[in-house]
């Protein structure tokens, strides 16, 4: 049995006489196992967490990173192996920061941290004119910092808090401002060749850690840089695909599914596939052009089948 992602070990609540809120229980108690299941399976799928691994937990304040240290201090008490978490904030002396905020927090939890102090803010407001976005340098200076705080607390792995939505979002820029296709993976060795970073959040969709923030009543910090930018490319991209969840039902999590199964023959790249040396075997294959066919994809709910007709 994989204890990453068995759901066994906690029941559901038993329904109790008079209680009123026991469907609110019932439903935190159900997101909490759907969570830690989600989790398991990305940590489990990519061999994001090895035996004796000391994995630094990047704490922005924001949702997400106190719902990936949440969810990994759980599956830490029943995983088949070994590991140990710090979590580690970078303080960018933005004004009005409460830098007291997260140190409370993980003190009260009984969470070894680290606070590092650097006033990469300055920097970012000298150098971006305003009206601009800070994301880019900000990213940079936030980058090379906790790469040297990992080298410096012993972190064999550092662990990001980006979830399902924000690798589809980073797919859609890269399309539509990049001209590539490209996204954020779920485990990859640094930019620096140093550090293995790690996303445990690659399966969960942003609302399940919006609703379990809510939930956990987690002291959220805001962002003065990126956060208060409302031009950003993000947040318009991201608001695109919330509405598609409305309107379409299944599409995001097929088009998140689509990068777990992709095909290079069908592609255009020739450094994945060798389209120059391709010629005709003789032999049949699933993975060939069905050059007169019509494609048929399965249809939304309540929707007829679609046929895509081949043009040409």
């Amino acid at each position: 049995m994989n204890t990453w992602t068995d759901e066994t070990e906690t029941a559901a609540p038993a329904a109790p006489q008079g209680r009123p809120d026991f469907k609110i229980e019932r439903e935190a108690h159900k997101l909490e196992k759907r969570l830690c299941r989600e989790v398991g399976k990305a940590i489990v799928q990519y061999n994001m967490i090895e035996e004796g691994d000391k994995v630094m937990v990047c704490m922005s304040g924001g949702k997400d990173s106190y719902a990936l240290l949440d969810i990994l201090l759980k599956l830490q008490k029943r995983a088949p192996i070994h590991f140990d978490l710090v979590a580690v904030n970078l303080d960018q002396k933005q004004p009005g920061f409460p830098e007291h905020v997260l140190p409370d927090y993980l003190r009260a939890q009984g969470i070894p941290f680290h606070i590092e102090n650097e006033d990469t803010y300055s920097i970012v407001k000298r150098l971006i004119p305003e009206g601009k976005t800070t994301c880019s340098l900000c990213s940079r200076l936030r980058r090379g910092i906790l790469y040297r705080v990992a080298d410096e607390l012993g972190a064999t792995k550092i662990a990001l808090g980006h979830h399902r939505d924000d690798i589809l979002q980073t797919l859609m820029l890269n399309m539509f401002f990049g001209g590539k296709l490209k996204s954020m993976p779920p485990k990859l060795v640094s930019d620096d060749g140093r550090h293995v970073v790690i996303r445990p959040l690659a399966f969960v969709p942003e609302k399940d850690t919006t609703r379990w923030a809510a939930q956990r009543n987690f002291p959220i910090i805001p962002c003065n840089l990126c956060g208060s930018q409302e031009n950003l490319q993000r947040k318009q991209v991201g608001e695109m695909l919330r509405e598609w969840e409305k309107k379409y039902p299944g599409r995001v999590e097929n088009m998140f599914n689509a990068l777990q199964n992709v095909v290079p023959s069908h592609l255009l790249d020739g450094q994945l596939y060798d389209f120059q040396n391709a010629k005709a075997t003789g032999i049949a294959s699933e993975d060939g052009d069905k050059a007169f066919d019509e494609e048929e994809f399965p249809a939304p709910p309540g929707l007829p089948g679609m046929q895509v007709v081949r043009i040409g």
